[in-house]
């Protein structure tokens, strides 16, 4: 098989009337992993997990058998020392060499290593159980449906994809090739987040109408944004060791730039998402589980600074409105980003404007009898007034959520073996997380209002922004998936 024949078989996709792709699934990527049996009645759907060391000829040591992608700096070592270093690690991909040589050097690790992932699941998808993908974000999702396809368990650091099409087309496929997912949102996995959302259940400060969520970030010109003064941004000669196609990936061709890479690359909407996309991951995540959010009617750019074309702004306010649901009324939202005054912006003036500056939290959820905020990756929660978090501590809800042990890629791996549930942000989750941030970015990125049916994945009112829903691909990036 050529590299990337699985992800160009996808090219002739059956469409839907939500917009979607229809995946017409080849039985040939099911073979190694069969995952619903007959054999012990196993009702269809049912999770069962399948690795490498089942097989005969196997290591004895029941460890899975883990590769991955992006493989330089510290976005690989967290995973690396929070599990994964203690499984069998055999395939390592990168597209920068020089990046990744310091981690191969520490790890010493003489396994193969590739610049293409298609390369590297076409020669070794046999012999891979599991893989961490930490790219940029434009390539999460080529570099995801590679594996799932093939019954290879994904773990993809946040944001889950780069446009809707592409997270709803991920939950599909893990529905239906039945691999254990996980988004890291590492907060997730916290004990901290459960007890925000156990206080909010509970009622503790009653019911939840306003959210408030901020960050100080991006900061143009620092280590992790560029400022470019002309778009495209000054070129330069492609590093030694750079493989700068396979970087690209599925966006337009262009030059290289040192503004794209090794840091940057949030900068650029083709390839990241700002601050919403990164960090609303986390603290966003909060107020989504805690009240069950679903995507918006409708989000709109509030305000936002000028930028070039392309280029996230210094700084934006974005409003959600959440339909309500259950028991729950409806729900605004509002992020920030950038400099801003906190003494102006984002008051919150119902319990004191002791209160106004957020109390250094990162997100606030404004109830009826007060409020709870957490810090920018979810973790523990302050409740206020006074009165009432001194209430809370005496006499805390139940635990309802049962707690993650070692973090979210222990979690991960426990899941695979079949030695602990479902990871929490798995793509039935995760995917619905990042859907709201998508949108969020989409209106930030164009200073509008974007009115969404998510039942038909379609905006009504400004059909011309309809192509980033699904945003086109260079060729041979296709991704024609049938789902």
């Amino acid at each position: 098989m050529k590299h990337g024949e699985a992800v160009g078989r996808m090219k002739h996709a059956k469409t839907g009337p939500d917009g979607l792709a229809r995946i017409d699934f080849h039985t040939t990527h099911m073979k190694r992993r069969t995952f619903l049996t007959t054999a012990t009645g196993v009702a269809a759907g049912t999770l069962l997990p399948r690795f490498a060391i089942s097989s005969p000829g196997a290591s004895a040591n029941s460890k899975l058998n883990i590769a991955f992608i992006g493989s330089g700096g510290w976005i690989a070592r967290q995973p690396y020392e929070q599990g994964c270093g203690d499984e069998n690690l055999v395939a390592f991909c990168d597209v920068d060499r020089e990046l990744s040589a310091e981690n191969m050097k520490a790890w010493r690790t003489n396994q193969p290593f590739y610049e293409d992932f298609r390369v590297m699941f076409d020669k070794m998808h046999k012999e891979i159980d599991a893989v961490v993908i930490s790219t940029p974000d434009h390539t999460h999702f080529p570099a995801a449906i590679a594996a799932m396809e093939r019954g290879i368990h994904v773990f993809v650091q946040k944001p889950l994809a780069h446009d809707v099409w592409q997270t709803r087309t991920l939950l599909k496929a893990r529905d239906r090739y039945q691999v254990v997912t996980q988004m890291g949102n590492q907060g997730h996995a916290g004990d901290g987040i459960r007890r925000s959302v156990e206080a909010i259940r509970a009622g503790v400060i009653g019911n939840v109408e306003q959210v408030f969520c901020r960050n100080s970030g991006p900061n143009l010109g620092s280590d992790h944004f560029a400022d470019p003064q002309e778009m495209p941004p000054p070129s330069a000669p492609v590093p030694e060791g750079m493989a700068w196609d396979e970087w690209l990936g599925p966006a337009a061709a262009r030059d290289f730039s040192h503004d794209y890479h090794p840091k940057k690359w949030r900068t650029f909407y083709d390839f990241g998402l700002g601050m919403l996309g990164d960090w609303g991951c986390h603290t966003l995540d909060t107020p989504v589980w805690a009240l069950d959010l679903d995507p918006p009617l409708a989000v709109e750019a509030v305000s936002r600074a000028p930028s070039l074309d392309g280029v996230v702004p210094a700084s934006s306010h974005i409003r959600y409105h959440f339909p309500a649901k259950g028991d729950r009324g409806p729900v605004q939202l509002d992020w920030f980003d950038g400099p801003q005054d906190w003494s102006k912006v984002g008051r919150i003036e119902k319990f004191g404007a002791e209160n106004a500056t957020h109390l250094g939290r990162a997100c606030w959820m404004v109830g009826s009898k007060g409020m709870l905020g957490t810090g920018t990756h979810a973790g523990p929660p302050m409740i206020v007034p006074d009165e009432l978090r001194a209430a809370w501590q005496e006499d805390p809800p139940e635990e309802t959520i049962p707690r993650v042990a070692g973090g979210p890629f222990r979690e991960w791996i426990r899941a695979i073996k079949g030695e602990g549930p479902e990871p929490g942000s798995n793509f039935s989750y995760s995917s619905r997380l990042t859907e709201i941030i998508l949108l969020g970015v989409l209106a930030q990125r164009f200073n509008t209002r974007i009115e969404w049916d998510a039942a038909n994945a379609r905006i009504t009112n400004n059909p011309e922004l309809q192509a980033y829903i699904r945003e086109p691909v260079r060729e041979g990036w296709e991704y024609g998936t049938q789902l």
